[in-house]
């Protein structure tokens, strides 16, 4: 017989949060350690969302998403999970640029970065410090016509140098291009400045074990190869979710996936108003992305002087629409060395990202999508060749990941890598309003992407789920008062 994957849960929970990605993570591990009970429900064969791994024989481990995040994760990490985690993430020391326009190593922090625009790029200490202090203090309330685009001309008018050195990175890390709202990218680039990129040492495997460890000594429930069904709502308030066919009950259920899919494919239309489904069906998806891996044989090793991070182009200057096309000119390289494994074999590994445009890979023929996904991995190892010489007489084992690929593995629609765009944030944090104890966690706006700001967000709705909870139990009357 198949397995059940529900034997034993119960008919009904304070909580059910659909979906393991690290906002649904964080969010079922603050309700479960105030002593809710929650469900915690998840699609897949393993917990992470996007924040995962995959193996393969011979000791290899492929990153899917780990290079890397702000100093803030050590914070968030250690208040929200365990001092376990935060003491596991360390810095990483070099990140390199390469490009027609400028070669250099840094350490990718403010001070470094104030010493590279001044000595090396000639500009002055005042126009510096005046836009890493405009970054620091947006917020994500203030005005949103200025443009990205916008924001560097006003500080660094003509320098495409400039605008290269500081939004390639950003544009890796959450798919930010020059025509999204100026405070979608400063927020994002502050929190990065301040002290540099991170990594977590143990691997995102790592990682996620401890994470399920702390989720099961707070009590949350967690069902693997469970995908939602339906989220059960009557007269504006929801009751529960179908999953599996089965029917579970709920006081609040915290949807972690995708915006789109949770108000479109999981909820009642007839729960909402159309004005705000209106507004929900115009927001707009982030891109995807094309991801090379990589294994070097057993036998060999990488210099860390390639650096950790290397944002590598042949393209003359910075522009989004070269990041995205299929003739790619921009690749970034993340090296893993066996310390980002210390306990584990010790292997080299590179993975070598590139933002994409779902359309370019979907619906194409089998023999044609292969045909492409050879021609990705190809084009890479002459592109790693450079930095890594001999690459593939050195390297065992290369495999692609293409938008299909996230869209397969994780149900994002299109296949995206960072939610939708800067306008989903305000749709998504209106969804209780529509619907009385539903929430969303997902990632929206280029403010809530990557980890730290999924964990923070999970933060945020834990709290909101908490204080109705609370209101709740206040207002009930006991069975024998009545």
């Amino acid at each position: 017989m198949p397995r059940d994957f529900l034997t034993g849960a119960r008919d009904a929970y304070d909580v059910i949060v659909i979906g393991g990605g690290l906002g649904g993570l964080t969010c079922a591990n603050l309700l479960g350690r105030s002593g809710h009970r929650v469900l915690l429900l998840e699609q897949h064969y393993k917990l992470g969302g996007l924040a995962t791994w995959f193996k393969r024989p011979g000791g290899r481990i492929f990153d899917i998403s780990l290079h890397g995040f702000p100093v803030g994760m050590i914070k968030s990490c250690r208040r929200y999970w365990t001092s376990e985690i935060a003491d596991s993430i360390v810095p990483l020391r070099r990140i390199r640029f390469d490009n027609p326009m400028f070669s250099l190593t840094t350490t990718f922090d403010r001070v470094d970065f104030t010493r590279l625009l001044i000595d090396r790029f000639r500009l002055e200490r005042a126009a510096v410090e005046s836009f890493f202090e405009r970054a620091r203090g947006m917020r994500f309330y203030d005005d949103q016509s200025t443009t990205v685009g916008d924001l560097f001309e006003s500080f660094f008018p003509g320098r495409e140098d400039v605008v290269r050195l500081l939004m390639e990175p950003i544009t890796y890390a959450n798919g930010s291009t020059l025509e999204d709202p100026a405070i979608a990218y400063g927020i994002v680039f502050s929190n990065f400045m301040s002290k540099g990129v991170y990594i977590y040492e143990g691997g995102t495997d790592g990682l996620i074990a401890r994470m399920g460890r702390e989720l099961r000594r707070n009590g949350v429930d967690i069902r693997i190869r469970c995908p939602a069904e339906r989220i059960v709502a009557e007269g504006r308030r929801v009751r529960g979710v179908v999953v599996r066919g089965r029917f579970i009950g709920a006081r609040a259920v915290v949807s972690n996936a995708s915006l789109h899919a949770t108000l479109f494919r999981l909820l009642d239309r007839q729960q909402v108003d159309p004005a705000f489904l209106e507004e929900a069906e115009s927001v707009r998806l982030n891109n995807s992305s094309t991801q090379v891996y990589m294994a070097l044989k057993p036998e060999e090793s990488i210099d860390e002087s390639t650096g950790d991070l290397l944002f590598s182009s042949t393209a003359r200057s910075f522009r989004t629409e070269s990041l995205l096309g299929r003739d790619i000119t921009s690749r970034t390289f993340s090296f893993y060395y066996p310390r980002t494994r210390p306990h584990a074999p010790p292997r080299h590994v590179i993975v070598s990202s590139t933002n994409a445009r779902y359309e370019d890979w979907v619906g194409l023929p089998d023999d044609e999508y292969a045909r492409r996904k050879r021609i990705l991995m190809e084009t890479t190892l002459d592109a790693l060749d450079r930095y890594v010489p001999r690459a593939r007489d050195r390297i065992e084992h290369v495999e692609a990941a293409t938008p299909r690929t996230f869209e397969r593995y994780t149900g994002h629609p299109s296949g995206t890598s960072f939610g939708t765009k800067f306008e989903g944030l305000k749709v998504s944090r209106g969804v209780p309003e529509q619907v009385r104890g539903l929430y969303h966690a997902g990632s929206v706006g280029i403010i809530m992407s990557g980890w730290l700001g999924a964990i923070n967000y999970g933060v945020i709705v834990a709290n909101e789920v908490e204080n109705q909870l609370m209101a709740e139990s206040r207002t009930r009357v006991p069975a024998n008062d009545a």
